[in-house]
């Protein structure tokens, strides 16, 4: 069956980068256990690079051949489903051999060769939505992926370019990308992000705001799943830590998520 056609609330989550083999295996079993508890679709996110770190410094990630081993060991030792990016057309075939469900970051949502790679591995693409988008101008990344072949995909919302540093969510933009006709994900915690000139000339965030973001967004009765990004101590994670949903909130926000859903579904 078709992701996308699965009607089972779909949750994304995982830290924003693979830190080490042990870490990555500690959340995955930790929220494997948490979401088991709710009627949901989980699949654990973590990324083998991320390749647009705002300094060259910056940590990164530990590469593709390394990064998907350690998913795949979670994947056959815990079997957790996995979600991971693409950066470059060449690394979809090889991503797709471990991941579920393929992303396209944000900034790349536009790039036609990266869609068509990922339209051809088979797997279900997770398209975020660059902030400089309309909710409107994704028809043109949806006729992008129709005219490729593939229809298994889903639609991630993650906010919109306010000024020169903020984000903003419009809750009717996640109707509005429903609309379109295919699944409607929303990533809760990049969509607190401060880009560019954020602290240390990184990326800051206001993590505190991804409680009410998710629930205000899934109250909107549309969403077919959650993007979370989650970790054990966000103080010390090696990327995108003010953003992050600390772990031992995940399972009262999932509970609060569920029986908000539970209500707009009647």
């Amino acid at each position: 069956m078709s992701m996308v056609k699965n009607n089972k609330f779909k949750l994304l989550a995982g830290p924003c980068v693979i830190e080490s083999e042990e870490h990555v295996m500690f959340l995955a079993e930790a929220l494997k256990c948490i979401t088991e508890k709710f009627d949901v679709d989980f699949y654990f996110k973590a990324s083998w690079d991320k390749a647009n770190r705002t300094k060259a410094t910056n940590y990164r990630g530990p590469g593709l051949q390394e990064g998907l081993r350690i998913l795949e060991k979670a994947k056959t030792e815990l079997g957790v489903r996995i979600v991971t990016d693409i950066h470059l057309p060449e690394q979809a075939e090889a991503v797709a051999q471990v991941a579920d469900i393929i992303q396209i970051p944000a900034f790349l949502c536009r790039q036609t060769d990266l869609l068509y790679a990922a339209a051809k591995t088979g797997r279900t693409v997770n398209i975020k939505k660059g902030q400089f988008s309309s909710h409107e101008e994704m028809n043109n990344v949806v006729g992008k992926m129709e005219y490729f072949g593939c229809r298994d995909f889903m639609l991630c919302e993650r906010g919109n370019c306010f000024g020169y540093h903020d984000l903003v969510v419009d809750m009717t933009g996640l109707v509005r990308l429903a609309q379109i006709g295919y699944p409607v994900i929303f990533d809760a915690t990049h969509s607190v992000q401060v880009s560019g000139g954020g602290l240390n000339h990184g990326n800051s965030g206001n993590s505190a705001y991804v409680p009410y973001l998710a629930k205000a967004a899934v109250a909107t009765g549309v969403l077919a799943g959650l993007f979370m990004e989650v970790h054990n101590d966000p103080s010390m994670a090696l990327c995108d830590g003010s953003c992050m949903l600390r772990l031992d909130e995940t399972e009262k926000l999932l509970s609060q998520i569920m029986r908000i859903r539970a209500v707009v579904m009647e």
